[in-house]
């Protein structure tokens, strides 16, 4: 094996703390059977002489720690509380705890001493292939401050997997047991004080902040650990300035002005994160308030109890401090040992003489004044100004300083230790150096249990132990800056307990202060990223018709889930569309009703006058009863089927209202079709056209025929295409409820089947408009046919362009209107001949009325034809009459003719003989 030595550095041989020989390099030291060994950065910074040519020479230190002093103190406490309880059972624990200056060079010179051989008078580390049986000079190492520092020490300390416990070191790195397998903390890491903090901001409403941090491995880990916590929770790093980790770099103090240059310029930051040692946030938040800087600092665990920061003259200009500290536990039994500290002896720890001496240095000063004396001074001029002075001792101001946090977890670090030690001296003699290994003691402290506070705590698989938080609030009570803890964060569950309300209050006070970059959008608005690379950085833009916004600062807006939810323009939730139909209740609705039972009225009143009128000759040229009841009834049916566009669709009525509409009104039209036929048949004298519509003319054959096919279409259109309730979402705020026909094309072929039964009756009325007057439905068909026309002609463009929930009454509309005309025009001249013309409605007038139209149709050379058939017998008598004067007959130009008679040319017919036979044919039928 190959052997190094430890030397000592010697600066000068006239110093107070020089170094002769490797002990003097020691702090603070005690004897015992098992040796820990303990790091800490006493001081602030390694003294760096201008001028003199580099050598390896490990220099002084300046800035006395008070509180890492108070920590080495701890350590000494709970080891002297140990060795004088029965955990150990006789076994004693020494200690060796260095001062490493806050330098990881010097960090590194006291391990190389750790991992120096126990016994060996030139401290040598022997190069080994296999450590499993080396015995080091300490079986476990308690540190460091500063995680920089943790890590370079423990790389070492991993060649012989020496435990190291740190009280300090948050680094997020150092869970990391493949690099830092012997590594172990008894705080949380800083992944949960980064989450911590970022709950924090935004509980508080906060998105646009700055972060300061040292320019070291801690500062960089816990930025970029903060970085991406904040950046999950959509919060936005406005700046970032880094510091030099010493103070004695030269551009440090540039640095600072700087980076107060930056925090004054952006005003909208309201809110810093401060990741630094103390020292430097000592000398930033003095450049701070030089500058009148009022902000929100969230202050990390290295500096959010510093008693010496929080008592700077006029700390409360800069604003509010909340931040998070370690979670402290029962101190007072090391409170009262530091009351009684000034009766221990001084021989064996250089810290506690140090700092007796700058005691007797500054003890002419005030509070804050004393604690700025003795953090300036140096080792080197210490001697100079404090040797010759008597010893004056300051009772209050150690433990003014505690800070109960660092401490807990100090004094924890060593009962783990100790826990551990215990278990391995269950069956050893651990008098004997020899007893165990250091990595024999690593495995038995991962399964360490402590009872802290009456909770069992432990290492986790991470070597971390991840108890709670204190949340510390700085609020000034009685003119004095005072550090108060408001709140507990939960590490595991990661939320925050309060205790009381008046606490509780404190902290949600935090969110008067904004901090954004932009204003925060409220529900109903969503973020519009803006040219900035933050995200942060937006204009609120209203959510769009149906979309919705419920929580502030949404990055997008919900669509309304349902096409029966709607939402206006800016909307913070989403409401009902209102459904609408063609209600009974609506006045359109019953002023259609009104029109369809003055119809049923009407077609029941013309029921009763025909009735009662039974013989007639207006109701017996109608076409009898029978038939004018079809027609009737088909009217009436046509009015109820308005009934079923009216009210909350439903299956049975979207069936219902077409069928029972087609149906009857082709019923209606047949029977006014053989009506039609019928009138055309009594009067046509062509011979050609009297066979066609003979053969035509099959009342019974043709009605059933007619409707039959208009049935079969319905039909076909129920099971194939059937009509159902649909939701009409045209309506941006509505829902429309109403009958979807089913197929536009069978809805169209079974009014189409309609129209061409119309048409056919329209031209059959039209050739018989000029019959006699008193008889002569045909004329009134023809203007019935035309009014059927013209309304379904108009319905076609204004059914296809209306929508709502009024399109129902337009079908009904113009099914009124087609069916009063066709009513009107068939019935109502009859009604009032019944009537008011009475005279005119007897047999001798109706002859009459024939007889005139026959002498009429007699005086003119047009052709006139009657057809008429009787119940009893069928009977055909043809005039054909072209005489007017007797030459005419002369000449051969006139010819009468009855049926079995020969035709009788040449011989004048009077024409009061002609008039004769057809008043007689007429009489008789």
């Amino acid at each position: 094996f190959v052997t190094f030595l430890i030397p000592c550095f010697v600066i000068s041989t006239d110093l107070a703390f020089s170094c002769q020989n490797a002990d003097d390099f020691v702090g603070a030291s005690s004897p015992g059977d098992i040796i820990i060994g303990g790091l800490f950065a006493v001081h602030s910074e390694m003294l760096h002489p201008e001028g003199d040519p580099i050598k390896p020479v490990i220099q002084n230190c300046a800035g006395f720690e008070i509180q890492v002093f108070l920590q080495t103190l701890a350590i000494i406490h709970a080891i002297e509380t140990i060795n004088n309880s029965t955990l150990l059972s006789g076994v004693t624990l020494g200690y060796e705890i260095y001062d490493t200056c806050a330098e990881v060079t010097k960090a590194m010179a006291s391990a190389l001493r750790f991992l120096s051989k126990f016994n060996s008078s030139e401290d040598a580390v022997e190069f080994k292939c296999n450590y499993s049986d080396y015995i080091p000079r300490v079986k476990a190492v308690i540190g460091a401050s500063y995680s920089e520092v943790s890590m370079a020490v423990s790389r070492l300390l991993t060649l012989q997997l020496i435990p190291q416990v740190s009280p300090a070191s948050s680094a997020e790195i150092l869970s990391d047991k493949i690099r830092f397998p012997s590594f172990f903390r008894t705080i949380p890491s800083d992944f949960h004080q980064t989450r911590a903090m970022t709950h924090l901001i935004c509980e508080s409403g906060w998105n646009w902040i700055g972060v300061i941090a040292t320019d070291d491995d801690n500062g960089r880990f816990a930025l970029e650990s903060f970085g991406v916590q904040a950046m999950a929770n959509n919060v936005c790093i406005a700046f970032k300035e880094m510091l030099p980790a010493y103070l004695s770099d030269s551009t440090f103090h540039t640095k600072v002005d700087h980076a107060i240059e930056k925090i004054v310029k952006e005003t909208r930051v309201n809110v810093i994160v401060v990741f630094m040692r103390q020292f430097h946030v000592l000398k930033l938040f003095k450049k701070a308030i030089e500058r009148n800087v009022n902000k929100i600092w969230i202050a990390s665990d290295n500096w959010s109890a510093a008693v010496k920061i929080s008592t700077i003259p006029n700390i409360r200009q800069l604003g509010t401090v909340v931040g998070f500290g370690f979670k402290s536990g029962d101190v007072s039994s090391f409170q009262e040992f530091l009351r009684n500290l000034h009766e221990k002896p001084t021989e064996n720890n250089k810290f506690l003489r140090e700092y007796i001496t700058l005691s007797s240095v500054c003890a002419h000063l005030e509070y804050h004044d004393f604690q700025k004396c003795i953090a300036s001074q140096s080792q080197d001029n210490l001697w100079e100004n404090g040797g010759t002075k008597p010893q004056i001792w300051r009772d209050d101001f150690l433990n003014a300083n505690v800070e109960p946090g660092f401490i807990h977890s100090t004094i924890l670090a060593v009962y783990a230790i100790a826990h551990a030690i215990k278990g391995q001296c269950k069956d050893r003699d651990c008098k004997d150096p020899s007893a165990f290994t250091p990595w024999e003691l690593l495995e038995e402290l991962k399964k360490v249990v402590i009872i802290d506070d009456d909770k069992e705590v432990k290492f986790d698989s991470n070597g971390d132990m991840n108890i709670s938080y204190d949340v510390l609030l700085w609020k000034e009570i009685d003119g004095h800056m005072e550090i108060t803890t408001v709140a507990e964060y939960d590490a595991e569950k990661g939320g925050f307990i309060f205790k009381d309300e008046e606490k509780r209050k404190d902290f949600l006070a935090l969110k008067k202060v904004q901090s954004t970059c932009s204003q925060h959008c409220k529900p109903g608005q969503v973020k519009k990223v803006t040219e900035s690379p933050h995200t942060c950085c937006y204009e609120c833009i209203y959510c769009p018709e149906n979309h919705y916004s419920n929580r502030t600062d949404m990055d997008y807006c919900y669509r309304c889930n349902n096409k029966t939810y709607w939402a206006p323009i800016n909307s913070s939730t989403c409401y009902r569309k209102t459904i609408y139909f063609l209600d009974w209740t609506d006045w359109f609705a019953i002023f259609l009703l009104l029109l369809s039972a003055f119809g049923v009225v009407l077609v029941l009143s013309i029921c009763v006058i025909f009735t009662k009128n039974l013989d007639t000759p207006v109701v017996k040229a109608s076409g009898g009863l029978i038939v004018c009841y079809v027609i009737l009834f088909s009217h009436f049916l046509i009015f109820l089927s308005t009934m079923f566009f009216i009210g909350v669709p439903t299956e049975f009525k979207c069936k219902t209202r077409q069928a029972v509409f087609g149906i009857s009104f082709t019923l209606c039209i047949s029977c006014i079709l053989i009506k039609s036929l019928k009138i055309l048949l009594a009067f046509s004298f062509d011979p050609k056209l009297q066979n066609f519509l003979k053969c035509m003319y099959k009342p019974i054959p043709t009605v059933v025929t007619c409707t039959g096919i208009q049935v079969i279409i319905c039909t076909f259109w129920l099971i194939f295409r059937t009509p159902f309730v649909s939701q009409n979402f045209s309506i941006p705020r509505a829902i429309i409820l109403e009958c979807n026909e089913g197929s536009i094309v069978v809805f169209g072929i079974m009014l189409g089947y309609i129209a061409a039964l119309a048409f056919i009756c329209f031209i059959f009325a039209f050739k018989g408009r000029k019959l006699p007057e008193n008889y002569n439905e045909a004329k009134f068909i023809t203007f019935g046919m035309l009014i059927y026309f013209i309304a379904w002609i108009v319905f076609i463009p204004v059914y296809a362009t209306t929508f709502g929930k009024y399109l129902p009454a337009v079908e009904i509309i113009v099914v009124l209107i087609s069916n009063y005309g066709i009513l009107c025009c068939t019935f109502l001249p009859k009604c009032y001949i019944i009537i008011y013309k009475q005279e005119t409605n007897t047999k001798s007038a109706f002859l009459k009325m024939v007889y005139t139209y026959s002498s009429k149709s007699a005086g003119s050379v047009a052709v006139s034809q009657v057809s008429l058939d009787s119940k009893s017998s069928s009977f055909r008598a043809t005039i054909t009459d072209s005489c007017k004067t007797e030459n005419d007959s002369v000449n051969g130009n006139c010819h009468f003719q009855v049926p079995g008679q020969p035709l009788i040319k040449g011989k004048f017919l009077p024409k009061n003989a002609a008039r004769t036979m057809v008043r007689k044919r007429v009489s008789s039928i």
